[in-house]
């Protein structure tokens, strides 16, 4: 009986060993198992609803001015109205964005309402923004101004006709290897990703959770993923004083340190990166945070400040402007009429 219990010890401590082994390598060198995905686009600069600090968010003016300074994907939310518009939009009801307390899916396009002239960012609690064009914009004309520019699509609601329609869009303009869609919900993420598996597609939040318990068990490396693009906060913005004015209790700061010590892992971003998949971290608002997230070695930025990245970026990575390296037009010309 000892015999069989040593022998039977030993078998298990080699298949761990084994285990633990073959974990570590394919997670240094997944593309053993892994093809490699290879996406047009690899944007440093991501202009957060087109840059909401420097513009009225998510307006034909807030792209444009992205655009010019040299940004490399537009970020952008879309609902769908009650005649079947695409319009982009990031709220259900427009009280917040607009003053007026109704849904965008029960309001024509021609009734909705325009802009506040002034809005407050939702990750900088302290800045507010003015501008004149306050017109909500269809997803449409956004593709039609910027035909080269990849952008980033957060499909708002759980809408079978709102994801036909986008898919509708992104084809008409032969955009899919161009334009990355998305929501934080998983059942919205599985609808998009049956309705065209060619558009890159980003983690829902419950996909997240799942990457990081394979990360943390070692069974990442093992496992194929479909989607092209992880998109998550950085926690520790949310503690910062300089974004929110509210106060957190002990736990929940506690919670947000634990997150961000899971989330801002390099050794998890530098394995999705050897298997082609991009990492953007939002919402970032100033050079500190810029610095710690690039250090990690993500792909992109996502901010509200487009003009302060591109700063920030011409310092500290001068060639970011290299667009034969990241497959991005740089006839800047071409997407700002």
């Amino acid at each position: 009986m000892e015999t069989y219990t040593l022998v039977a010890t030993m078998v298990f401590v080699a298949m761990v060993a084994g285990y633990v082994i073959t974990s570590f390598i394919l997670l240094k060198y997944p593309n053993l198992i892994h093809k490699r995905k290879v996406l047009a686009f690899r944007p440093k600069h991501i202009s957060h609803r087109g840059g909401a600090a420097e513009n009225l968010e998510n307006t034909m003016t807030a792209f444009k001015h992205a655009a010019k300074i040299g940004t490399q994907m537009l970020e952008l939310d879309c609902h769908l109205t009650a005649d079947g518009q695409v319009v982009v939009s990031h709220d259900v009801k427009l009280s917040r964005t607009c003053g007026e307390d109704i849904a965008v899916a029960e309001t024509k396009y021609e009734h909705l309402p325009l802009l506040k002239y002034t809005l407050e960012l939702d990750f900088n609690n302290y800045h507010q923004v003015s501008g004149e064009d306050r017109q909500i914009p269809l997803l449409r004309d956004v593709f039609a101004a910027f035909p080269l520019m990849p952008i980033n699509v957060d499909v708002k609601v759980n809408d079978d006709k709102l994801i036909q329609e986008v898919n509708a869009l992104i084809q008409e303009f032969k955009r899919e290897h161009i334009t990355a869609w998305g929501n934080h919900s998983s059942a919205v993420v599985e609808k998009l990703y049956k309705t065209n598996p060619n558009i890159p597609l980003i983690f829902s939040l419950r996909r997240v959770v799942e990457l990081l318990i394979l990360f943390y068990t070692g069974l990442l490396p093992f496992v194929p993923i479909k989607e092209s693009l992880l998109e998550v906060i950085m926690p520790t913005i949310v503690l910062d004083k300089r974004n929110f004015k509210r106060e957190f209790s002990r736990s929940q700061i506690l919670l947000f340190k634990l997150m961000d010590i899971l989330l801002m892992r390099p050794a998890l971003i530098k394995h999705l990166e050897k298997r082609g998949i991009q990492t953007y971290i939002w919402v970032l608002n100033n050079e500190e945070e810029f610095d710690r997230a690039f250090r990690l070695g993500v792909t992109g930025v996502m901010t509200d400040f487009p003009t302060m990245l591109a700063a920030y970026l011409d310092k500290k990575y001068p060639g970011w402007k290299n667009y034969e390296s990241t497959g991005i037009s740089s006839d800047v010309s071409a997407f700002s009429h």
